[in-house]
């Protein structure tokens, strides 16, 4: 059966609407949490494609939590195989760190939590059509890398999404979100939604009601050029990939 690596930093983590999809389309997913001490393949040969998710800490943790450091150097090997590779929040910033580009706390008040505006940049729209409402929950961003094509701007995040060769993309915001994702990340962590930046709790379900199917049309046709590096002409998104 075909795989996906997904890589997780909570052992309660959650994949998602994107774990869903994959399983709908004939996937098996594999998934290792490095934080609390499982290994990270260096065989990578019976994986379709590699997607590393957020996580509470930071991409310039390296220093005192030691997975970090180990976690980017495995990317370094995994883009050096040029598998598929999609990095979500954490996993953006640590694609973008492993690239040569730093990971920044842009102001001590600046944060997005909740849903916001997406704008694709011209070289985008090969992969974002339209602009759109996406969930984000993060603090720091990252640079655009070297070599690196930007593909999606936020109004108080300019760097939302980029591409490094043919198949390896970071995107800042969370395409995994669920209501029962929503549920559990704002009762773990309702400390964080009295910060600046954060909106109120109701307003995360209200609007997820709003976009999350204008979001998951997105992922479905985001996830097809990914892996298959064509468009996605597919009618029926039921269907297997």
């Amino acid at each position: 059966m075909r795989q996906i690596l997904m890589v997780v930093h909570q052992e309660t983590s959650n994949p998602g609407l994107v774990g869903q999809v994959l399983q709908e389309w004939g996937y098996a997913l594999d998934i290792r949490c490095p934080a609390i001490g499982q290994p990270l393949p260096t065989a990578l040969d019976a994986y379709e494609g590699i997607i590393v998710f957020g996580g509470p800490m930071s991409a310039n943790d390296d220093d005192t939590l030691p997975f970090i450091r180990q976690e980017m150097d495995w990317i370094a090997q995994v883009l050096e195989a040029e598998k598929p590779y999609l990095g979500i929040c954490l996993g953006a910033q640590m694609l973008a760190r492993a690239l040569g580009a730093q990971v920044v706390l842009q102001s001590e008040d600046l944060r997005e939590i909740g849903y916001f505006p997406l704008h694709p940049t011209a070289p985008g729209r090969e992969f974002f059509t339209e602009p759109m409402h996406v969930y984000q929950w993060h603090k720091e961003g990252f640079e655009l890398p070297s070599e690196c094509t930007l593909l999606a701007e936020g109004d108080l995040f300019p760097n939302q999404a980029f591409r490094y060769g043919k198949s390896a993309f970071g995107i800042q915001f969370h395409p995994e979100i669920t209501a029962e994702l929503i549920e559990h990340w704002t009762s773990n962590a309702a400390d964080q939604l009295l910060l600046p930046g954060a909106q109120a709790r109701p307003l995360h379900f209200h609007q997820h009601k709003l976009y999350s199917q204008a979001v998951e049309n997105w992922l479905r046709r985001f996830l097809w050029q990914w892996l298959y590096r064509q468009p996605a002409i597919a009618p029926d998104w039921s269907l297997s990939a």
